[in-house]
């Protein structure tokens, strides 16, 4: 990508940029292919109908000249009668199916058809409903289940399964159904043919009884909040074109995935006369959750959000003056069901600037002059429910160069019973009646290609040491960084050091800043969390990224999630273990960066009934990038009350 001047020649206004997600006419066009093609029977369902992005090399010729591109439908096929997974490649340039492939020994992500299935399932087995009528509940319209992947333990029976766990609804439709679990109750179901195939019965614990409930009719909202008005009289600072959007010097476009959800491409910053590139493409590349908990009804919860349940499928509609303030522009997701037939979210990613207090300030005390200047960053952001727990994910982009991913973390725990009187090891008491959440961890893992200045790039770790004693450290206060060079995937399985104020510098080596070194961005680490769980551990060979913060991979267009493409039910080992085991070179070269990261859920009794948002994240700082502050020339506040 690297310098190219702002006025270089820009594809017709008529062309369709090779990252524009599907439009529904699209999906239903690639779909109505395959169907014509005779791959497709009754029983079969689409998992997934998503854009194949082309190349990069084509990408960055078409943004550079205009030249055209193919574009290609990837698309994810179950068949239910045989259980068999196919991949399937349609151009729709050329109106033909050009691949259809059976992929064996996989189960891909599960539908969100098939968690209603479940339930119903569940709540009309005659079996299901006997194991609940031994705890007191003989009314089974409240039922409630939350179907967790079956994972790969080796000892279930075989086929398409989800592990379902089961709480009631007592008071009705509106209840917090999560405040009465059914302990011990697991129920084994074959989704592609409706039917329970194993129930696990452990011992009965009673179903604890206390309402907790949290809309404004059971709790009587505050009355001394003042409104707080948030306006834009001019409109707001960025511009849209289809995808594409420019912002103060950004400029880059949002994508919208099934698996990923939002996805940032090639996103430049315009440094005077030329235009930088920094991402191609950075996305959540996998999530995992696992549970700490060995007690029968939990030890087996270790969901894969984005790789098991394709969590942008599950993004929220957004609404104006609730999940974002001010003046927004929204982005719709158009995904497909199980049908085939295209689906859109309405206002799925949302986009505003908010106000972001201090950009930069100084004083000078003699003169008693000031110059201040007041920080604005651009949110790109979604939204999604996945059973329980809600995580919304913040892209910021910043005045100054930097950029920021974090994700907030919000919902209702997942929670169980002990017996009343007895307090669970592996959990927080959350009643008298013995309810209970468990402790977990959220693991996030992000896939950030980068492109800084260019193609071409190295990593290095930079780490702070204490200079030792002696004549040239007379009075012990000396320390410094040390930068040390990974050069190949194995050297660059890396972990955070607090000790070291350990960070990362992606670089060009090709390309020099005013003091001769090379440009970059640094990765700072801020979420950090590390497995708790034994190295052996069914989830820690399903979800081998966890083993390290940092990942550094070359640039390979099919290695794109870092458990595998299909962790559903996976003995484990697929992803970033395999790939490094390669150990190949990452030096001046097309890298991607993986980075890990979480929040370790300790659960309190404030994240009861509905937790407050829990934040983590990291950031992407220019070091060495600019010449300058970049943002020396952002005006003085023109408000009316900073003078």
């Amino acid at each position: 990508m690297g310098d190219v001047t702002v006025t270089q020649q820009r594809p017709t206004a008529t062309a369709v940029h090779p990252l524009e997600p599907l439009s529904a006419e699209e999906i239903t066009t690639a779909v109505g292919l395959l169907r014509e093609a005779g791959h497709v029977g009754d029983r079969a369902r689409f998992v997934s109908v998503v854009l194949r992005e082309p190349p990069k090399s084509e990408v960055l010729a078409f943004d550079d000249t205009g030249a055209a591109c193919t574009r290609e439908v990837a698309a994810v096929v179950l068949d239910k009668a045989d259980g068999r997974t196919y991949e399937a490649t349609v151009s729709l340039t050329d109106s033909a199916v050009t691949r259809w492939e059976h992929v064996t020994d996989v189960q891909p992500q599960v539908m969100l058809e098939e968690f209603f299935e479940a339930e119903e399932v569940v709540k009309t087995d005659p079996q299901v409903q006997e194991a609940l009528r031994k705890r007191g509940i003989t009314e089974f319209d409240g039922v409630m289940v939350d179907p967790w992947s079956a994972g790969h333990y080796g000892d279930e029976e075989g086929g398409r399964l989800l592990r379902a766990l089961v709480w009631i609804k007592i008071g009705g439709p509106d209840d917090n159904g999560y405040a009465h679990p059914v302990e011990n109750l697991v129920v084994y179901v074959d989704t592609n043919h409706n039917r329970v195939a194993k129930i696990e019965d452990h011992g009965i614990v009673p179903v604890p009884r206390q309402p907790a409930n949290y809309t404004p009719d059971v709790v009587a909202p505050r009355a001394d909040l003042r409104p707080l008005e948030i306006t834009q009289a001019g409109g707001p600072s960025f511009t849209v074109d289809g995808h594409e959007v420019r912002w103060q010097r950004w400029r880059f476009r949002v994508g919208f995935t099934p698996r990923e959800g939002v996805v940032l491409h090639t996103v430049r910053y315009t440094d005077g006369e030329r235009e930088r590139s920094v991402l191609y493409r950075a996305s959540l590349s996998e999530m995992v959750v696992p549970y700490g908990d060995p007690a029968p009804t939990h030890r087996r919860k270790n969901a894969f959000d984005a790789g098991e349940y394709n969590i942008g499928t599950l993004a929220n509609p957004l609404e104006l003056g609730c999940d974002c303030l001010g003046e927004i522009h929204y982005f719709d997701g158009v995904i497909n069901d199980g049908d085939g037939t295209p689906v859109t979210i309405p206002n799925a990613v949302c986009l505003h600037e908010e106000d972001y207090g201090l950009l930069w300030k100084h004083t000078d005390f003699r003169t008693e002059k000031t110059e201040v200047r007041r920080s604005r960053r651009l949110v790109i952001s979604f939204i999604a429910t996945v059973g329980n727990y809600e995580y919304g994910f913040f892209w910021y982009l910043y005045q100054d160069g930097n950029i920021e991913f974090e994700v907030k973390l919000t919902g209702i725990m997942s929670t169980g019973v002990v017996p009343p009187g007895t307090t669970p090891t592996h959990g927080q008491l959350l009643s008298t009646e013995g309810l209970y959440a468990p402790i977990h961890q959220h693991v996030f893992n992000m896939r950030l290609d980068f492109d800084v200045d260019g193609t071409a790039n190295s990593v290095y770790e930079i780490d702070t040491e204490t200079d030792p004693p002696g004549p040239d450290n007379p009075i012990g206060n000396g320390f410094r960084t040390r930068a040390t060079l990974l050069g190949t995937e194995q050297a660059a399985q890396r972990r955070v050091s607090l000790d070291r104020a350990r960070y990362w510098k992606v670089v060009n080596p090709s390309a020099r800043n005013a003091v001769g070194e090379p440009t970059g961005y640094a990765l700072k680490p801020q979420g950090t969390v590390v497995p708790f769980v034994q190295p052996d551990a069914s989830v820690m060979k399903r979800a081998g990224f966890m083993a390290h913060h940092l990942w550094v991979t070359p640039h390979e267009p099919g290695e794109m999630h870092a458990a595998g493409r299909y962790p559903n039910q996976h003995q484990g080992g697929e992803g970033l273990p395999k790939w490094t085991a390669a150990d190949r070179s990452v030096e001046d070269t097309d890298l991607v960066v993986w980075y890990t990261f979480g929040s370790h859920h300790a659960a309190r009794l404030e994240d009861w009934p509905v937790m407050p948002v829990q934040y983590v994240g990291f950031s992407l700082h220019p070091v060495g990038f600019f010449d300058r502050n970049p943002a020396l020339d952002v005006p003085r506040p023109t408000n009316g009350h900073c003078g």
